[in-house]
């Protein structure tokens, strides 16, 4: 394979992007991208994986499991091999040591080799993802491939270069006055902990699982990949084709396997306290994410749970602009982003704008409308909502009437190519901040806990100092993925920074054109922190991968 020809020079921009921080991507955002015929045949191939067993002559297969039913309604009728881990792991840690071996460059192309190949299939992969997410076709086309693609090869970047920061070799010599000097030989060499285990989302599962993937693979560890079982299907053809391009290029192909599991069986949780299991990437409830902290403890572990995403709404220069970022924003994938806003905070005595003032009402009013005005068509919304990705989600939207006054209802869409799908436009409550209790339900509680998919309230506060104060207490107790402000006020904006820095939040500020809170660039954005509640990671930094192996030193005398 001519790794070194086809992809140092995409590596050697990756390791550029990361530097500078400017926009770049390697992978198309448009279907066309992918040639004439790239279309039907992604959806050709998506067909034919339909009620077939997936092979993947991986060691260690006990039976056959799968039960993906889409959000749209189909059943996928896919079987997956279901592993028997007292021989599934030793076959991965028996190429270890000649994945070691070939170092970080050649590990690092034969990961973007891998992206390459996932990348020639985004069609594919597009419907994957759909069919097991929800996901509309176009944000699954993008969201589940060019832009997981891109985090992909950040995080074989920053792994490249954390382990090129210390030199291979160094000869060391050390004067001793008038005797000999000293001298040593010493290599060093990156050491990976262990396996991998990759515990997917429902949601998101390339997006959300590729930095962890190949951040684990380019440092050298194998990579055991446990899907959500509702989202089998996009991270299984991401593990056959990791494992087609590992044998090609002349290593194990048990370096990354899948686990699918049986209905109920919980292996995550099994998998996870093995003391094989030395690296942990894991996306999805606090719950779980709290519990892999406390009790995979021979593992590092690398969490992103859940938060409370908070917008301060203190002014604004441009109030039209204002309200479409934020319907979009709302709107987008039914909210069933792990970086949706959900509070929106509002002085009870209104906000100046280029408007004229505006009263909070009015303001909550203005925002509904601005939803019910970008939904109002019935194909726009249906390309923006998706479809409810599981039960769950719908009881929350359901409940959240009884929650307050409710200044936006939620209605249900109908898809006329899915009639089985539940789409549904999000619903805005209205809250008092300062008012714990409101007919006998807890206000606070209401909006201080998550209440992931399309639900959000606007939270009447005393003044922005109240709102400040409240979003300190709202990052610091449940943490956040994004936080979003618009003001005019220099004070304000200096104020809302404060907090945002002191809790290591994600802050974007008077967005009113064509980016979003809820969105965030490969080689250019931060996704978390890792200093609040809602993840100890971010996607992606040095940190992110630096801990996925040890510089170990051999010295010889020279």
């Amino acid at each position: 394979m001519q790794l070194t020809e086809t992809h140092r020079p995409t590596l050697d921009r990756a390791l550029e992007a990361i530097r500078s921080r400017e926009y770049w991507s390697p992978h198309s955002e448009h279907p066309k991208a992918y040639g004439e015929t790239g279309a039907a045949d992604g959806l050709a191939a998506y067909q034919a994986l339909l009620g077939t067993r997936f092979e993947l002559d991986q060691p260690g297969t006990d039976g056959w499991t799968g039960g993906e039913v889409s959000p749209y309604g189909p059943e996928l009728g896919i079987e997956y091999p279901h592993p028997d881990i007292e021989v599934l792991l030793p076959a991965m840690r028996a190429g270890m040591a000649a994945w070691r071996e070939a170092g970080p460059e050649t590990r690092a192309l034969v990961c973007l080799e891998i992206l390459a190949r996932i990348s020639a299939r985004t069609h594919e992969f597009a419907h994957a993802v759909m069919h097991t997410s929800g996901q509309a076709f176009m944000m699954a086309f993008q969201a589940g491939g060019p832009h997981a693609q891109d985090r992909g090869l950040e995080a074989v970047a920053y792994a490249y270069e954390e382990q090129t920061r210390t030199p291979q070799s160094a000869d060391w010599s050390k004067p001793q006055g008038k005797r000999d000097p000293l001298e040593l030989r010493k290599v060093f060499t990156a050491a990976p902990r262990g396996i991998a285990l990759l515990i997917g989302c429902n949601t998101f599962p390339t997006w959300n699982g590729y930095p962890g993937l190949f951040a684990s693979l380019a440092t050298g560890n194998p990579v055991l990949v446990k899907p959500h079982p509702r989202a089998v299907l996009p991270l299984a053809l991401t593990v056959r084709i990791a494992r087609e391009v590992l044998s090609e290029a002349g290593f194990d192909p048990n370096l990354v396997a899948l686990a699918a599991e049986s209905p109920g069986e919980g292996i995550a949780k099994t998998l996870a306290v093995r003391p094989e299991i030395r690296i942990i990437d894991y996306t999805g409830s606090t719950a779980f994410g709290d519990w892999l902290e406390a009790n995979a403890r021979q593992a590092q572990v690398y969490t992103e749970k859940a938060g409370v995403n908070t917008v301060v709404i203190d002014s604004t220069g441009d109030y039209k602009g204002m309200l479409s970022n934020l319907a979009f924003s709302l709107s987008l994938y039914s909210g069933q982003m792990c970086t949706t806003p959900q509070n929106l905070l509002i002085p009870r005595d209104g906000i100046t704008t280029d408007a004229g003032p505006k009263s909070y009402d009015e303001v909550v009013a203005d925002i509904a409308a601005s939803v019910s005005g970008l939904l109002g068509d019935d194909a726009r919304a249906n390309a923006l909502l998706g479809a409810l990705v599981n039960p769950d989600v719908r009881a929350r939207l359901d409940g959240a009437a009884a929650l307050g006054e409710v200044a936006l209802p939620s209605r249900e869409v109908v898809n006329p190519d899915f009639p089985d799908a539940v789409v549904r436009t999000p619903v805005i409550v209205k809250l008092d901040g300062a008012r714990k209790y409101w007919e006998g339900a807890d206000e606070e509680a209401s909006f201080m806990s998550e209440c992931f998919g399309p639900v959000s309230f606007a939270v009447a506060v005393d003044s922005t100092t109240d709102a400040l104060d409240l979003l300190r207490r709202t990052v610091r107790e449940k943490g956040a993925m994004t936080v979003g402000a618009y003001t005019t006020s220099p004070e304000a904006e200096r104020a809302v920074e404060e907090v945002c820095l002191e809790e290591s939040a994600q802050l974007s500020l008077n967005l009113t054109g064509g980016v979003y809170v809820n969105q965030t660039a490969a080689f250019s954005d931060f996704h978390g922190s890792g200093g609040n509640p809602a993840a100890n990671a971010a996607l992606c930094d040095g940190a992110f991968v630096s801990n996925r192996f040890r510089m170990v030193e051999i010295r010889r005398q020279a």
